[in-house]
C-alpha cells in the first residue's frame, strides 16, 4: 500500500487496528535534512516491556502492566514517487483483542472531536457538570460506545482547559476575556485599577444592556455583602428594578476592600460608563466608608440606609426589648415606615425611648444621628422605586449563590455571573411577553382603570388599581379653598391618621401628605379619591411615570462614547456557532426518520 503523508498511514493503520480489536502507537521516525519523514513505524500498544525505573532499585508500581512485548507492526519508507510505501507488516500479536463491545475503549481510536469540545465548554460556562454532560453527549450519540471518548478523556480535556485558563494568569486572562467581550459588544465597558505593583485591585465592569437598562431605570440600590470568591473580595452589584419591579444589575465589581479610595474609584467609573449621569437615590447598609464616598462622588443623589439592615440590627441590639414586650415591634417598626410630619415622629420616638426605658441605649442614639437616611418622614420626598431597603441587593445575592462558587477563578466568576444577566433579562423577556398577550382583570368597569391598564404593566397597573379600590372606604371634606387651591381632609377607614390633599383644577394637580408619588411614582387612594370627587376620569399625563409604562424602553441610548446603541451586540463567533449547531440538530432530527434521506444527509 501507498500513502500520500505520515497522518494518512497513521490513520489507516489505527482503523485497521480498531477493527481488529487492539491499539496503536507511533514507535520510531526517521527524517530527512530538510525534516521530512524518511522512514515510520506504527506499532501495537502492547510492543515492548515495561522499563525498569534505574532512579530506584526496588521500584514499587501501581499501575497495572499493559505491555506484553508484541511485535505487531507496520513500517512505511518514502520512495522517489514521494509516497509512502508499506515495506514491513506483521499481523501477529501476543495477547487478546479486545471483543466488539469494548472496542470503543481503546484509547488509539479515542478523540473528543471539535463539536464535543464546543458542547464542553459550553456546558462549562453554563455550570453543568462533568457526569451531567457526558450523560447528556451519550444520549446525542446513542450511547456511550458510541462517544468517541472515555470519562477520563473528557475530564482530562476540562480539566486542561481550567488549567491553561490558571496559567496565563488572572490579570492576562481577564484583560482577554474583557478584550472578547469587547469584540462582540462594542459598548461594553470595563475598567481595571491596579496598584504600583502591578497588582489588580478594583475591576468594574458593564455590558450594552446594562448601559441601556440605567438610562430607563437608572435608581441604584448598592450593595456590597456578597463575598463568594476564592479571593474573598467583596463583590459589588448596582441592583435596581424595572418596569416589571423585576431586579437588574446595570453593572458590578470585584474590590480589594471596602476604603473611601476603592468606593471612590468605583463610582466615578461607574459614573464614566454611565455618561455621567448620577442615581436618584441609593440605598445601602451602614457602611461609613461607603457613604463618605457617594457625599464626594454622587452630590446630587439622596442617601438612604437600608431599613431592612436597620431594623436586623434592633432585633440583635435590642433583642430582650422584642421578647419582653408585645408592642415594641409595632412602635419601632412605626417609627420607621410611618408619620408625615416630623414633630409627631420626634414625639413617637421620644415615646418609644421612655416607655421600653431606652434613652440611654448607645445603639438607638447612634441611630438617631442619621435619623435623616433612614426614617420615611425624612424620605418621603425621595423617589425609591418602592424600594425602602437593599433587599432588592439581598435576593440578588440569594441567586448569585446558585451560580458563583468560592473554588471559581476570577474569569470564571465572570463567565458565570454573566449567566445571571441572562436569566434575570430572560425573565424581564417572558414578563414582556405575558403583558403583550395577556391583560389583567378590572375589579370596576371604570374609566379610570380602562385607561390606566393600557399604560402601566401589569405589576405596576395592580399596584394603582389597590389603590383606585380603597377609594370606596375613604371619607373626605373640604378644610380650605383659595382662588387656585381647595384642601381636602381624606382617612381610609382602617386607618386613625388624615392625610392632607391638596387640588389645582386649572393644572389637575393633586398633592397628598402621604406623598406616595413622589417615592413609590403612582397616586395613592387619598389623591385619587379628590380626583374621583372633581370628577376626574382619566389619569393626568403628569402623574404617569415613563419608568412604570409599558413603553419605558422607548427612545434612542448613548453609550459612554457618546455613539448610539442600536439594538443588540453584532454576531459573535458564539453565537454563529450555536445557530449552525441548532440547524443541523434540525437537520439530523429529520435525515434520521428515513434511510434514503440518511444517506443523503451523510454524503
Amino acid at each position: 500500500m501507498k500513502f500520500d503523508c505520515d497522518e494518512s498511514a497513521y490513520e489507516f493503520y489505527k482503523e485497521y487496528a480498531h477493527r481488529i480489536g487492539f491499539s496503536v502507537r507511533k514507535h520510531f521516525v526517521k527524517r530527512g535534512n530538510a525534516g521530512q519523514i524518511i522512514r515510520r513505524t506504527f506499532s501495537c500498544l502492547k510492543e515492548g516491556e515495561r522499563a525498569v525505573d534505574k532512579r530506584r532499585e526496588n521500584a514499587s508500581y501501581r499501575r497495572p502492566i499493559s505491555r506484553t512485548g508484541c511485535l505487531a507492526q507496520m513500517t512505511c519508507h518514502l520512495q522517489k514517487d514521494g509516497m509512502l510505501h508499506v515495506v514491513s507488516f506483521h499481523g501477529q500479536h501476543n495477547h487478546e483483542f479486545a471483543p466488539s463491545p469494548m472496542k470503543h475503549m481503546l484509547r488509539s481510536k479515542r478523540k473528543i472531536s471539535s463539536a464535543q469540545k464546543a458542547i464542553a465548554n459550553d456546558a462549562e460556562r453554563s455550570g453543568i457538570s462533568i457526569k451531567q454532560t457526558i450523560e447528556l453527549l451519550s444520549m446525542q450519540a446513542g450511547g456511550r460506545e458510541n462517544l468517541g471518548f472515555m470519562d477520563v478523556d473528557y475530564k482530562n480535556h476540562v480539566h486542561n482547559e481550567r488549567r491553561m485558563a490558571l496559567r496565563k494568569g488572572d490579570g492576562p486572562a481577564m484583560m482577554e476575556y474583557f478584550h472578547k467581550m469587547q469584540l462582540a459588544d462594542p459598548s461594553y465597558f470595563y475598567s481595571i485599577q491596579v496598584d504600583d505593583d502591578g497588582q489588580i485591585m478594583n475591576i468594574f465592569w458593564a455590558d450594552t444592556r446594562s448601559i441601556v437598562d440605567y438610562e430607563h431605570f437608572g435608581d441604584v440600590c448598592f450593595d456590597t455583602t456578597y463575598q463568594t470568591n476564592r479571593y474573598d473580595r467583596p463583590f459589588a452589584p448596582f441592583v435596581r428594578v424595572n418596569h416589571h419591579k423585576q431586579s437588574i444589575i446595570f453593572g458590578a465589581a470585584l474590590l480589594y476592600d471596602e476604603t473611601i479610595e476603592s468606593f471612590k474609584w468605583l463610582f466615578e467609573t461607574f459614573l464614566t460608563a454611565m455618561s455621567g449621569k448620577q442615581p436618584r437615590t441609593i440605598l445601602t447598609d451602614q457602611s461609613a466608608a461607603m457613604a463618605k464616598a457617594i457625599t464626594e462622588v454622587f452630590p446630587k443623589s439622596n442617601h438612604r440606609l437600608c431599613v431592612w439592615h436597620i431594623y436586623q440590627n434592633a432585633a440583635k441590639n435590642l433583642h430582650h426589648v422584642f421578647h419582653s414586650s408585645k408592642h415594641f415591634a409595632n412602635d419601632f417598626s412605626d417609627c420607621l415606615y410611618e408619620y408625615e410630619d416630623e414633630d409627631d415622629w420626634l414625639v413617637s420616638w421620644d415615646y418609644m425611648l421612655k416607655e421600653y426605658g431606652l434613652t440611654d441605649n448607645k445603639w438607638l442614639c447612634s441611630i438617631f444621628d442619621v435619623k435623616e437616611k433612614w426614617a420615611m418622614v425624612y424620605g418621603r420626598h425621595m423617589f425609591t422605586a418602592d424600594m425602602k431597603s437593599t433587599q432588592r441587593s439581598e435576593s440578588i445575592n440569594n441567586v448569585l449563590k446558585k451560580y458563583l462558587k468560592p473554588k471559581h477563578d476570577c474569569v470564571r466568576f465572570l463567565g458565570h455571573y454573566s449567566r445571571v444577566l441572562v436569566d434575570k433579562r430572560h425573565q424581564e423577556l417572558q414578563a414582556e411577553f405575558k403583558m403583550r398577550q395577556t391583560k389583567p382583570i378590572l375589579q370596576s368597569n371604570v374609566e379610570m382603570l380602562r385607561h390606566v391598564v393600557e399604560l402601566y404593566t401589569p405589576e405596576i397597573f395592580q399596584m394603582f388599581q389597590d389603590e383606585y379600590m380603597k377609594i370606596a372606604d375613604c371619607t373626605i371634606y373640604k378644610t380650605n379653598k383659595s382662588d387656585t387651591i381647595t384642601e381636602y381632609k381624606v382617612k381610609y377607614s382602617q386607618r386613625i391618621q388624615e392625610h392632607l390633599v391638596k387640588y389645582e383644577a386649572s393644572t389637575t394637580t393633586v398633592e397628598c401628605s402621604c406623598k406616595k408619588f413622589s417615592f413609590v411614582g403612582i397616586l395613592c387612594a387619598h389623591a385619587l379619591k379628590v380626583l374621583e370627587h372633581k370628577n376626574v376620569k382619566r389619569l393626568p399625563v403628569q402623574y404617569v411615570l415613563k419608568r412604570w409604562t409599558q413603553d419605558a424602553r422607548a427612545g434612542s441610548i448613548k453609550d459612554y462614547h457618546g455613539i448610539d446603541i442600536k439594538g443588540n451586540a453584532q454576531e459573535s463567533i458564539g453565537k454563529r456557532y450555536s445557530h449552525l449547531s441548532h440547524n443541523a440538530r434540525e437537520i439530523s432530527t429529520l435525515a434520521a426518520e428515513n434511510e434514503i434521506m440518511y444517506e443523503h444527509t451523510k454524503e
